[in-house]
């Protein structure tokens, strides 16, 4: 089997297999039809608005039930920068041969539970100001 016979069966298996991945997504589709459901919003209307910090930004985790909170200020782009307060603790953690000093930092709208571990230099170079001294 050389030459154009060759060419011939290979294009009619390969239009099989593209006929049947059509088949397969127009069935996945119909499926996911199914179970969608197109939702409309009026001004004004209360939504649940869930925010996730974008890449580089420190993640929080969430404990609890939704209690009594202090609103965000949220930019135009639907982020906001979380405010240090103050750091709790410092200690330094050793790996193999070096260690790395990180601190225990407090957060606005946060609680004491909730405070994060971040590195000291990270912190050192976003708020010099803390480490003047």
């Amino acid at each position: 089997m050389l030459g154009p016979k060759l060419v011939q069966t290979t294009n009619a298996a390969i239009q099989k297999i593209r006929a049947r991945i059509l088949i397969v997504q127009s069935r996945q589709k119909s499926y996911t039809d199914e179970r969608r459901k197109d939702l409309q919003f009026d001004v004004g209307d209360m939504v649940f608005l869930k925010v996730a910090p974008k890449k580089g930004v420190l993640r929080f985790k969430k404990k609890g039930k939704l209690i009594d909170f202090e609103p965000l200020q949220i930019n135009e782009s639907l982020s906001y920068e979380e405010q240090f307060v103050k750091i709790l603790a410092r200690e330094v953690k050793m790996l193999r041969n070096r260690g790395i000093a990180v601190v225990k930092v407090l957060w606005q709208n946060h609680k004491a539970e909730e405070a994060t571990w971040e590195r000291e230099d990270d912190i050192r170079a976003q708020y010099p100001e803390l480490f003047e001294d």
